[in-house]
């Protein structure tokens, strides 16, 4: 399976010390390197240096193809997004909204954050997803509050 993701699943699941589900839920995690560069600039959430991890597999992006369907995106988001199509992958993890659509828009499945913390409640690996939830909101980053708690009860929370 090849699975891409963005930064702000990474940031995300490293502000509770949940980066591991991501293996666990798929196996190898393609990083385009802008996403790396973005992850290890530092600030308010500290990420491991994930270069160091088995399981994630460091992609070169090359120089873009459809510029202008990506141009609203961050630098990450683009990269990850182009060669994620070049790489025909199975999954894109990313939660930003913009880039969501675009991913859909160039037929890649998307996930993202809450997804995984979803499946990872769905397949025993954690105990609470709302707790989950909360934790990453302590850490100041925030979702939907009406996507929370309707993705709550598909878990049996709420």
């Amino acid at each position: 399976m090849i699975v891409f993701s963005n930064t702000t699943p990474i940031l995300a699941l490293s502000s509770i010390q949940r980066l591991q589900l991501l293996p666990k839920l798929f196996g190898k995690i393609h990083l385009v390197t802008e996403v790396i560069d973005e992850c290890s600039v530092g600030g308010p959430i500290a990420v491991p240096a994930l270069h160091g991890f088995d399981w994630i597999k460091p992609v070169q992006s090359m120089p873009i193809q459809q510029t202008s369907v990506l141009l609203e995106l961050d630098k990450g988001e683009k990269h990850t997004l182009d060669m994620a199509s070049k790489y025909k992958a199975d999954w894109v993890i990313i939660d930003e909204k913009i880039g969501r659509n675009m991913a859909e828009y160039l037929g890649l499945r998307v996930t993202g954050t809450l997804g995984i913390l979803l499946k990872a409640k769905q397949q025993g690996l954690i105990s609470s997803f709302t707790d989950c939830v909360k934790a990453m909101q302590a850490q100041g980053i925030y979702y939907q509050a009406t996507l929370i708690t309707k993705l709550a009860k598909t878990v049996g929370e709420g």
